[in-house]
């Protein structure tokens, strides 16, 4: 068996995705792949136990509490497919993707399956290009 410490970031998030249930995995791999699409300054990485995409690019020094690197994180809790944009609320979702009003500045995608992902490619493409025009370089 491999030691975790041994795969690297994509490594890690492809084992991750296998242990899922199968029934979600096709609708996974979609997101990841259209996240991943979206720039290439965009790594992928397990946190907080999920999948996590983040900007691998140059940033101003900023408190990590603030979480400005990270992009989005998969929540996959009982077979529901969540983005969680920990810093959504910067964005100015024109696409009508992104939901809720967290005070914590988190905004969420939800998506039901694979037709569901597929369906809305082009807004989380927008959303995630509009968050990178954010990034303070």
């Amino acid at each position: 068996m491999t030691n975790k410490a041994t795969l690297s970031n994509t490594e890690q998030v492809t084992a991750h995705i296998q242990k899922l249930d199968a029934a979600i995995i096709p609708a996974i791999e979609e997101i990841r792949q259209i996240v991943l699409s979206a720039d290439p300054e965009i790594g992928e990485q397990i946190k907080w136990n999920s999948p996590c995409f983040y900007y691998t690019g140059e940033m101003k020094p900023f408190d990590p509490k603030e979480y400005k690197r990270d992009i989005v994180v998969m929540n996959l809790h009982r077979s529901q497919i969540l983005l969680v944009f920990p810093t959504g609320a910067r964005v100015q979702d024109t696409t009508g993707l992104m939901e809720g009003k967290y005070t914590d500045g988190r905004r969420l995608i939800r998506f039901k399956d694979l037709e569901d992902v597929r369906k809305k490619k082009d807004a989380l493409i927008n959303v995630l290009r509009d968050w990178l025009a954010l990034v303070e370089k």
